[in-house]
């Protein structure tokens, strides 16, 4: 078959979640006789899943297409994810693109790829958000040291800025079974670590999968993933604050292998613009669950999304947001500056913030990220954690996390890859990174490593 010599090279812009699917098309691909290759390389077939979340990512999806119409003129290229399924036809008409996947379709991406040689214009295969009800287990192995792992995919939240629910459908969730078959696939590649991810897994356990109703909650899940022998670390990532229940927290403080790190998305601290982005909880709900956190687990690192420039957002309104976060007890902030999206209830507002406020405003908070950032790191010196070492040998260094999310950096060591490392945390570096004394014996080679400029 002529197919089996073809060369296939994907690409993925965005989430985690992107990370995941494109990692499962990807064995798909491979295991239907066509050859990877990187995207930096010259291939026949180029895939791009993108993302649509920022004016920023289509940008990059452009990027990409012109990378790949440069290393390959005569290549097909191949449009997936939540940008293929919100504008398939404006993407189609983009010179050099062929094929467009909208959510129902991406997973069979195999199927077209022969047909694809002989169309002679671009091909479109999209449907209506509201038919897409299909789930596809997904995970990423193409890092031994962590995977990331779906659970759960789409989202009833109608945020007035959001256009997921537009491109990924109603919310629906994995079954324990798949679940539990994927983590052991992934342990079986000696993944130490696993990533919970969804587009909102606090949402785990609703809707339907196949003909069956769901009967387990996000807790039960994690209860459950509590006992799995082949993982030492289950990471939980972005989850609401409003569907992050006080008995997931408990039990995540007493958990054997789920570590004290959280990601809980506030998009703003003023109650005034959280009205207007339609979510679900004041600021007063998320104080409350940053201090359960917290005295449940005093070492817990939590990261914080924010959006900054959202319209109708005063100078006023804003030092609210900043003022509350300065006075919470997170560790970091990803900082998003508000951009318009096509078919948004927000795109319709009226008092829009002038681009160079919306820059000023992001300095602001991503120096308030970096001050809280450091105050965390000060607050962890001294104390014994555990790190889960890469594998990459990057300029002399070897890198891994805490369980609690602290970056380390320590002279390179080939036999600390992929292991969980008793350590002294020391003090940090020029960088940013921590400094550490390793307090376990690792092998006899480990004393051919100097660490005496540490």
């Amino acid at each position: 078959m002529e197919s089996v010599q073809k060369k296939v090279a994907l690409s993925t812009l965005g989430c985690k979640l992107n990370f995941t699917e494109t990692s499962t098309i990807s064995r798909s691909i491979s295991k239907n006789g066509y050859i990877l290759t990187p995207f930096s390389t010259k291939a026949d077939f180029y895939i791009i899943n993108t993302c649509s979340v920022t004016e920023n990512a289509d940008k990059k999806f452009r990027s990409f297409l012109n990378k790949a119409k440069k290393l390959n003129p005569k290549a097909k290229n191949i449009v997936i994810g939540c940008y293929a399924q919100l504008k398939p036809e404006e993407i189609s008409k983009i010179p050099g693109v062929h094929l467009v996947l909208g959510a129902n379709e991406k997973f069979n991406i195999v199927n077209y790829l022969d047909t694809l040689e002989v169309a002679s214009k671009p091909i479109i295969h999209s449907c209506n958000i509201n038919e897409v009800n299909l789930y596809e287990s997904s995970y990423s192995v193409d890092d031994r040291t962590r995977s990331f792992l779906k659970i759960q995919d789409g989202c009833d939240y109608k945020c007035s800025y959001c256009t997921i629910p537009l491109a990924r459908g109603v919310s629906r969730s994995d079954n324990l079974i798949n679940i539990f078959n994927n983590v052991k696939s992934i342990s079986q590649n000696g993944v130490k670590e696993i990533v919970l991810t969804g587009v909102n897994i606090g949402d785990f356990g609703k809707g339907e999968f196949g003909d069956k109703k769901h009967k387990h909650t996000f807790l039960e899940l994690i209860k459950a993933l509590d006992q799995f022998d082949g993982i030492n670390r289950f990471r939980v990532s972005s989850i609401e604050p409003n569907l992050l229940k006080n008995e997931i927290i408990d039990f995540i403080s007493n958990s054997k292998k789920f570590v004290p790190h959280f990601h809980i998305p506030l998009q703003s601290g003023s109650n005034k613009i959280l009205g207007l982005m339609r979510r679900r909880y004041q600021k007063e709900l998320y104080r409350n669950k940053i201090n359960s956190v917290k005295n449940k687990m005093k070492n817990a690192c939590i990261g914080v999304d924010v959006i900054v420039g959202f319209p109708e957002e005063t100078e006023d309104d804003f030092l609210e947001t900043y003022n509350f976060l300065l006075n919470l007890n997170i560790s970091y902030l990803h900082v998003f500056t508000y951009s318009e999206r096509d078919n948004t209830k927000s795109s319709k507002m009226d008092n829009i913030v002038p681009i160079q406020v919306k820059a000023r405003r992001s300095k602001m908070l991503r120096a308030l990220s970096e001050k809280k950032k450091r105050i965390f790191y000060e607050s962890q010196i001294n104390k014994i954690k555990y790190v889960l070492f890469e594998t990459e040998n990057k300029s002399g260094y070897i890198y891994g996390f805490t369980e609690n999310y602290i970056k380390v950096k320590i002279p390179w060591n080939p036999y600390l890859c992929n292991q969980i490392i008793k350590v002294k945390l020391i003090e940090i570096d020029e960088e940013g990174f921590m400094k550490v004394k390793i307090k376990e014996k690792i092998k006899e080679t480990v004393e051919l490593y100097s660490y005496s400029n540490w």
